[in-house]
């Protein structure tokens, strides 16, 4: 029998082998490149010194708490502003001479690279809102060419920014003077998702960590 008679022959055969092969083969590299899902972090998993001792040994169903701002146009901003959104926020101060001005370069950097996704926004608390009023935000925004339909910065009761660093967000050390600078906040950028989880945390003045979060985005926008 020749070969080509044997293909005419085991023709239905041949096919359903090669679907099999397509199947094995598409099960091996899911196997070896598995699907990154990225962490939905606790209270427990963070540096305690970051977590009010409240909720330090959390381990499940931590989101972020309601809130009330102010942002740089005056507007009152809530957590239903960000409703069904991802977002990533940071705290900052618009006269910090330190790592401030490389967080806002980066995040303003990281608007750009989302300008295709609409349902990713920016939220940044001043840490102190004694100096960072509305006309100081708004100038702050200006110079950093901020997109006030993407991006707030907000400020608001200094209690209640601090509440939302140390139970919800969990990045701002509790080691203040009482001054007006005593909320010792980090580098971090937190992703959150839109079931107001906390999936991710970056360092905000390396390049590296922003393109590792654009990644991590663009991960929980295919995941919505």
């Amino acid at each position: 029998m020749g070969l080509a008679s044997f293909f005419r022959r085991f023709k239905k055969l041949a096919w359903v082998l090669l679907g099999l092969s397509v199947v094995i083969i598409s099960l091996f590299y899911t196997a070896l490149n598995p699907k990154k899902v990225l962490p939905v972090y606790q209270p427990a998993m963070v540096t305690p010194e970051l977590v009010d001792e409240s909720i330090q040994y959390v381990k499940k169903f931590h989101t972020i708490a309601p809130f009330s701002m102010t942002n740089q146009n005056g507007e009152t901003i809530t957590e239903r502003d960000y409703e069904n959104n991802i977002y990533v926020t940071d705290f900052f101060f618009t006269t910090c001479p330190s790592i401030c001005p490389i967080m806002t370069k980066n995040m303003a950097a990281l608007q750009e690279s989302l300008s295709e996704y609409s349902q990713v926004k920016l939220l940044s608390f001043s840490v102190t809102p004694a100096i960072d009023s509305v006309a100081q935000l708004k100038r702050y925004a200006i110079k950093n060419n901020i997109d006030d339909s993407r991006w707030n910065l907000v400020t608001g009761d200094k209690k209640e920014i601090y509440a939302l660093a140390r139970k919800s967000y969990l990045v701002v050390k509790d080691d203040g003077d009482g001054g007006p600078y005593d909320m010792i906040h980090t580098e971090n950028f937190v992703l959150v998702d839109a079931q107001k989880r906390i999936r991710g945390y970056y360092d905000g003045t390396q390049a590296t960590a922003m393109d590792t979060l654009l990644e991590d985005i663009k991960i929980l926008v295919a995941e919505n």
